[in-house]
């Protein structure tokens, strides 16, 4: 998947804004930046694969819990993603988020590592869909 994330200059933390045609490419964008955050996401192979399950009556907390577990993953499992394939429905005004994520256990001599994300923060935080798709921006606790 072509990268459509961008990262911004901010004091301490890490910021970006990811943009995408659906909503669950943006998730997937999402994803890929917080993981590109903290090692190289080009040696991660995917060797192992986990569902992420979520679901939100907002689509913005949705994105926060989706990324949060990503930061579990990592945390208590040394797990690292490098694809995912987002799937989103609406029921009763409900979002369901089921995500196949695929990756490797951390391997800091391989994966080349960055920084350590600590948190995703709600400052900031937005979702917003537009004429011409979907754009998040995000600001990661590091």
């Amino acid at each position: 998947m072509e990268r459509s994330y961008t990262f911004h200059d901010h004091t301490a933390d890490v910021l970006f804004t990811a943009r995408a045609p659906t909503v669950e490419q943006l998730f997937e964008q999402c994803a890929l930046a917080v993981e590109d955050t903290q090692v190289d996401i080009s040696c991660v192979k995917q060797k192992k694969e986990v569902t992420i399950i979520a679901k939100s009556n907002k689509i913005d907390r949705l994105l926060y819990d989706f990324l949060d577990d990503l930061l579990y993953y990592k945390d208590a499992e040394s797990l690292i993603f490098s694809k995912f394939k987002v799937v989103i429905t609406e029921e009763n005004g409900e979002y369901h988020l089921h995500c196949t994520a695929s990756g490797d256990t951390l391997d800091p001599l391989h994966h080349k590592p960055k920084v350590d994300v600590k948190a995703i923060t709600m400052h900031m935080f937005e979702v917003k869909q537009g004429e011409k798709g979907w754009k998040a921006k995000v600001l990661l606790d590091i």
